[in-house]
C-alpha cells in the first residue's frame, strides 16, 4: 500500500548550486515535516505545483537516497492568477477567515480553480495503484477528492481542510458553497483543526446541500464521510533540543543584551489576518497608559513577506511600517525605541533563539486556522508568556494562554501587563502544562493516525 498526497505547493524546492546543478532542499513547513517521513516509509507520490523550473515535470526524492516521486505539475501565468492569486486567496481565503468585505468572487475565476482542480485529480488517478491511500490537502484543492472518486469509486481518500471553517452564514456568501461542499464530500475522511470548525462545516452540509448528518458523519449521495477535529502538531522534539543548544542559546542571550529591556515578541507572515496593526495600536495604547514601561519594555515584531505582488498586501506593509513610524516617533527616547520591526523571514535556528529571548509571546491573530507559532513558542521558550488571540484555533488546545480579543486594544494592554508582571513559578506553570500537552498530540503522531483513519473502512 502506498499514499499519494497532493498539495498546491511542493515539499522540496528546486535550487540551483555553484555547478548550476539542480539541488531539491526540502520547505520548511509542518506539512513536510510531517508528509515527507510518511511517504518514505511508505513510497508513493507527491503532486503539487512546480512553481519554480516548471521544466522539470517529475523527481525522485529524497535526491541521492530516493524513496518517492514527486509530480510537478506546470502552471500557466493565467492558472496562476486566477486559480491562485484569484479564486483560492481572493474568494475562499478571506471568506473562510470572515473578511467578506475582501472578496472577490468571480465566474472566470472560479472555472479557472474547477480545471486546475481538475488537473490535480487526473494526475492521482494517473498515478494511484489499488490499495493506495490519496490525501488531499488544503482549501486550493476543495474539489479534488469528488474528482477523484468519480474516478475511482473504491479509494480511500482523505481530506485536510487547514483554514477554518466559517459559520454557516458565511460561508453561504460563495456563489459555489454546494460544488465545494460536494467536492469535499468525496473523501471518505474530513479533518480539520477544531471542533467549532467541524460543527460549522456538518451545519453548511445541511443548509446547503440538505445531507444528513449523524455523529461525526455526514451522509451525500449514498456515501459517508467522517467529520473529524484533529490540531496539527509540531516537531516537538526537534524544537526542544534546538532550543537547548548552546549557541542557540547564546543568541537568545545576545538579543536580551542588545535590548536590554524585557522582550515582547511577535512573528507572522504579512497577511491580514493576523492582526499586526491591531498589535502595533494595542502596544502604543500601552505606552500611554502606563509610561513607567517606557525604556523598559520592546516590542520585537518580525513580518515575513507574503504576497508581495498583491496589492492589498503591499497597503497592509505600509501600514504596519506608517504605524511602527509613528509609535516610535512618539515614544522614542535615551536610545531606545519601543518597536523593532524586522521584515524578512527567519532560518528556524535564529527564530528558535528569538523564542528562548522572548519575556512575553503575542499570537494575535483576528483569525487563523490554528497558528503554529504558539506552539512553537511553547516547545521552545524558557519561561517566557504566551498571549493568545481567542480567535486562533490553537486556543481550544491551549487554556493556559493568556487569552484575549484582538479587536479590544483596552483589553490586550490589560493583559500585557498582567504578562509582564507575572511570577516565575507561573510562567514555569503554565508552559509545563502547555508542553505537556504539545508532546501528546505532535506532527508525526497527527500524521500518522490520519493515515491509519483513512486507511480504516
Amino acid at each position: 500500500m502506498g499514499l499519494i498526497v497532493i498539495s498546491n505547493r511542493e515539499p522540496y524546492a528546486p535550487q540551483r548550486d555553484e555547478q548550476e546543478n539542480l539541488t531539491w532542499m526540502p520547505s520548511i513547513g509542518g506539512l513536510t515535516a510531517a508528509l515527507d517521513p510518511a511517504l518514505q516509509h511508505a513510497g508513493g507520490t507527491w503532486i503539487a505545483w512546480g512553481e519554480q523550473h516548471p521544466e522539470v515535470s517529475e523527481v525522485e526524492l529524497p535526491q541521492g537516497h530516493p524513496r518517492y516521486r514527486l509530480k510537478r505539475l506546470r502552471l500557466s501565468d493565467a492558472e496562476v492568477r486566477d486559480f491562485y492569486h484569484g479564486f483560492s486567496n481572493r474568494a475562499l481565503w478571506p471568506m473562510s477567515h470572515y473578511f467578506i468585505e475582501r472578496t472577490r468572487y468571480q465566474a472566470d475565476q472560479w472555472q479557472a480553480y474547477v480545471n486546475v482542480n481538475r488537473r490535480f485529480a487526473e494526475a492521482a488517478v494517473d498515478s494511484y495503484r489499488e490499495g493506495d491511500l490519496i490525501w488531499v490537502q488544503d482549501y486550493q484543492l476543495a474539489l479534488v477528492p469528488r474528482m477523484i472518486r468519480e474516478a475511482l469509486p473504491d479509494a480511500r481518500i482523505g481530506f485536510f481542510w487547514h483554514i477554518p471553517w466559517p459559520a454557516p452564514e458565511v460561508f453561504r456568501t460563495l456563489p459555489w458553497d454546494c460544488e465545494v461542499l460536494d467536492g469535499i464530500l468525496g473523501a471518505d475522511l474530513i479533518g480539520m483543526h477544531t471542533s467549532e470548525y467541524v460543527e460549522h462545516f456538518q451545519a453548511a452540509c445541511c443548509r446547503a446541500l440538505d445531507a444528513e448528518t449523524e455523529g461525526d458523519t455526514v451522509r451525500w449521495k449514498d456515501r459517508p464521510s467522517r467529520v473529524v477535529a484533529r490540531p496539527i502538531g509540531i516537531e516537538v522534539s526537534t524544537y526542544e533540543e534546538l532550543a537547548a543548544r548552546p549557541d542557540v542559546e547564546d543568541a537568545a542571550e545576545r538579543l536580551r543584551h542588545t535590548l536590554q529591556t524585557q522582550i515582547l515578541l511577535g512573528v507572522d507572515r504579512l497577511d491580514y489576518t493576523k492582526g499586526i496593526p491591531e498589535r502595533l495600536e494595542a502596544f502604543g495604547a500601552f505606552l500611554d497608559r502606563h509610561p513607567e514601561a517606557r525604556g523598559k519594555v520592546t516590542l520585537l515584531q518580525i513580518a515575513v513577506p507574503s504576497r508581495e505582488q498583491v496589492e492589498s498586501y503591499r497597503q497592509l506593509r505600509s501600514r504596519v511600517e506608517g504605524l511602527v513610524g509613528r509609535i516610535n516617533g512618539k515614544h522614542t527616547r535615551d536610545g531606545w525605541s519601543p518597536i523593532q520591526y524586522i521584515y524578512r523571514g527567519i532560518d528556524r535556528k535564529e527564530l528558535v533563539a528569538h523564542y528562548r529571548a522572548a519575556d512575553v509571546m503575542l499570537v494575535t491573530p483576528l483569525r487563523d486556522g490554528l497558528n503554529l507559532v504558539a506552539k512553537e513558542f511553547t516547545a521552545s521558550a524558557r519561561d517566557g508568556v504566551l498571549v493568545l488571540s481567542r480567535f486562533a484555533g490553537a486556543a481550544e488546545e491551549m487554556p493556559e494562554a493568556l487569552q484575549v480579543n484582538p479587536y479590544n486594544p483596552e483589553g490586550l494592554t490589560e493583559v500585557l501587563l498582567q504578562a509582564l508582571n507575572m511570577p516565575l513559578s507561573e510562567k514555569k506553570a503554565r508552559l509545563q502544562r502547555l508542553r505537556e500537552r504539545l508532546r501528546q498530540s505532535d506532527l508525526r503522531t497527527w500524521a500518522e493516525q490520519f493515515m491509519r483513519d483513512i486507511a480504516a473502512p
